[in-house]
């Protein structure tokens, strides 16, 4: 099934289409990439096990990145490299935290995209970033029948760096929102 879909999906930007289109799963599951399919659902996780499974055929390991929030509301998305520079992918019930276009010099600067559209009014605030590749969980996230919550649990076990805007960063961020939302910036997808 994911080299079916690899031969239609051959880039990120359109592998972020594929997943965008996706009804977004607000239920308490962690499927794995072949159950995602199967449901024709995905929350942010979910979703990286998709991307990763279609676009590790076109050469791009399976690299995940957890951002983490002061509200306990973190969001993870697949990281990948292309020319040099880092893009990513990610499903949301917001759109400013889907995907970016590869034109990030570092995974910093990746995270730090991300800060300003998570700000909002329930105290959503990256604290920090972490880097995993899912093959070293140790869980079949790619085809297993059930939930992979071993998965889960080893992206938001990894070792987390810091990440935090100034207070006076975050006030105004919180103000664009509380004033119609951020506003959208041409490296997304």
């Amino acid at each position: 099934m994911f080299e079916r879909l690899a031969r239609r999906y051959r880039t990120p930007e359109s592998v972020q289409a594929f997943v965008r289109r996706l009804t977004y799963n607000k239920k308490n599951t962690m499927r794995s990439a072949l159950g995602v399919l199967k449901q024709g659902e995905a929350h942010c996780l979910e979703s990286v096990f998709v991307a990763a499974a279609i676009l590790e055929r076109h050469g791009h390991p399976p690299l995940a990145m957890c951002l983490d929030s002061a509200d306990h509301v973190n969001h993870v998305i697949f990281i990948f490299r292309e020319r040099g520079r880092w893009g990513a992918i990610g499903r949301s019930r917001e759109p400013g935290l889907h995907g970016r276009a590869p034109v990030f010099r570092s995974l910093r600067d990746l995270a730090w995209s991300y800060v300003d559209p998570y700000v909002d009014d329930t105290g959503g605030r990256l604290v920090g970033y972490s880097i995993s590749n899912l093959d070293d969980s140790g869980s079949p996230w790619r085809v297993a029948a059930g939930n992979v919550w071993k998965c889960e649990r080893y992206v938001l076990g990894c070792k987390l760096r810091s990440l935090r805007a100034s207070a006076a960063r975050h006030r105004k961020s919180l103000r664009e929102f509380l004033n119609g939302g951020h506003i959208p910036r041409d490296y997304w997808w």
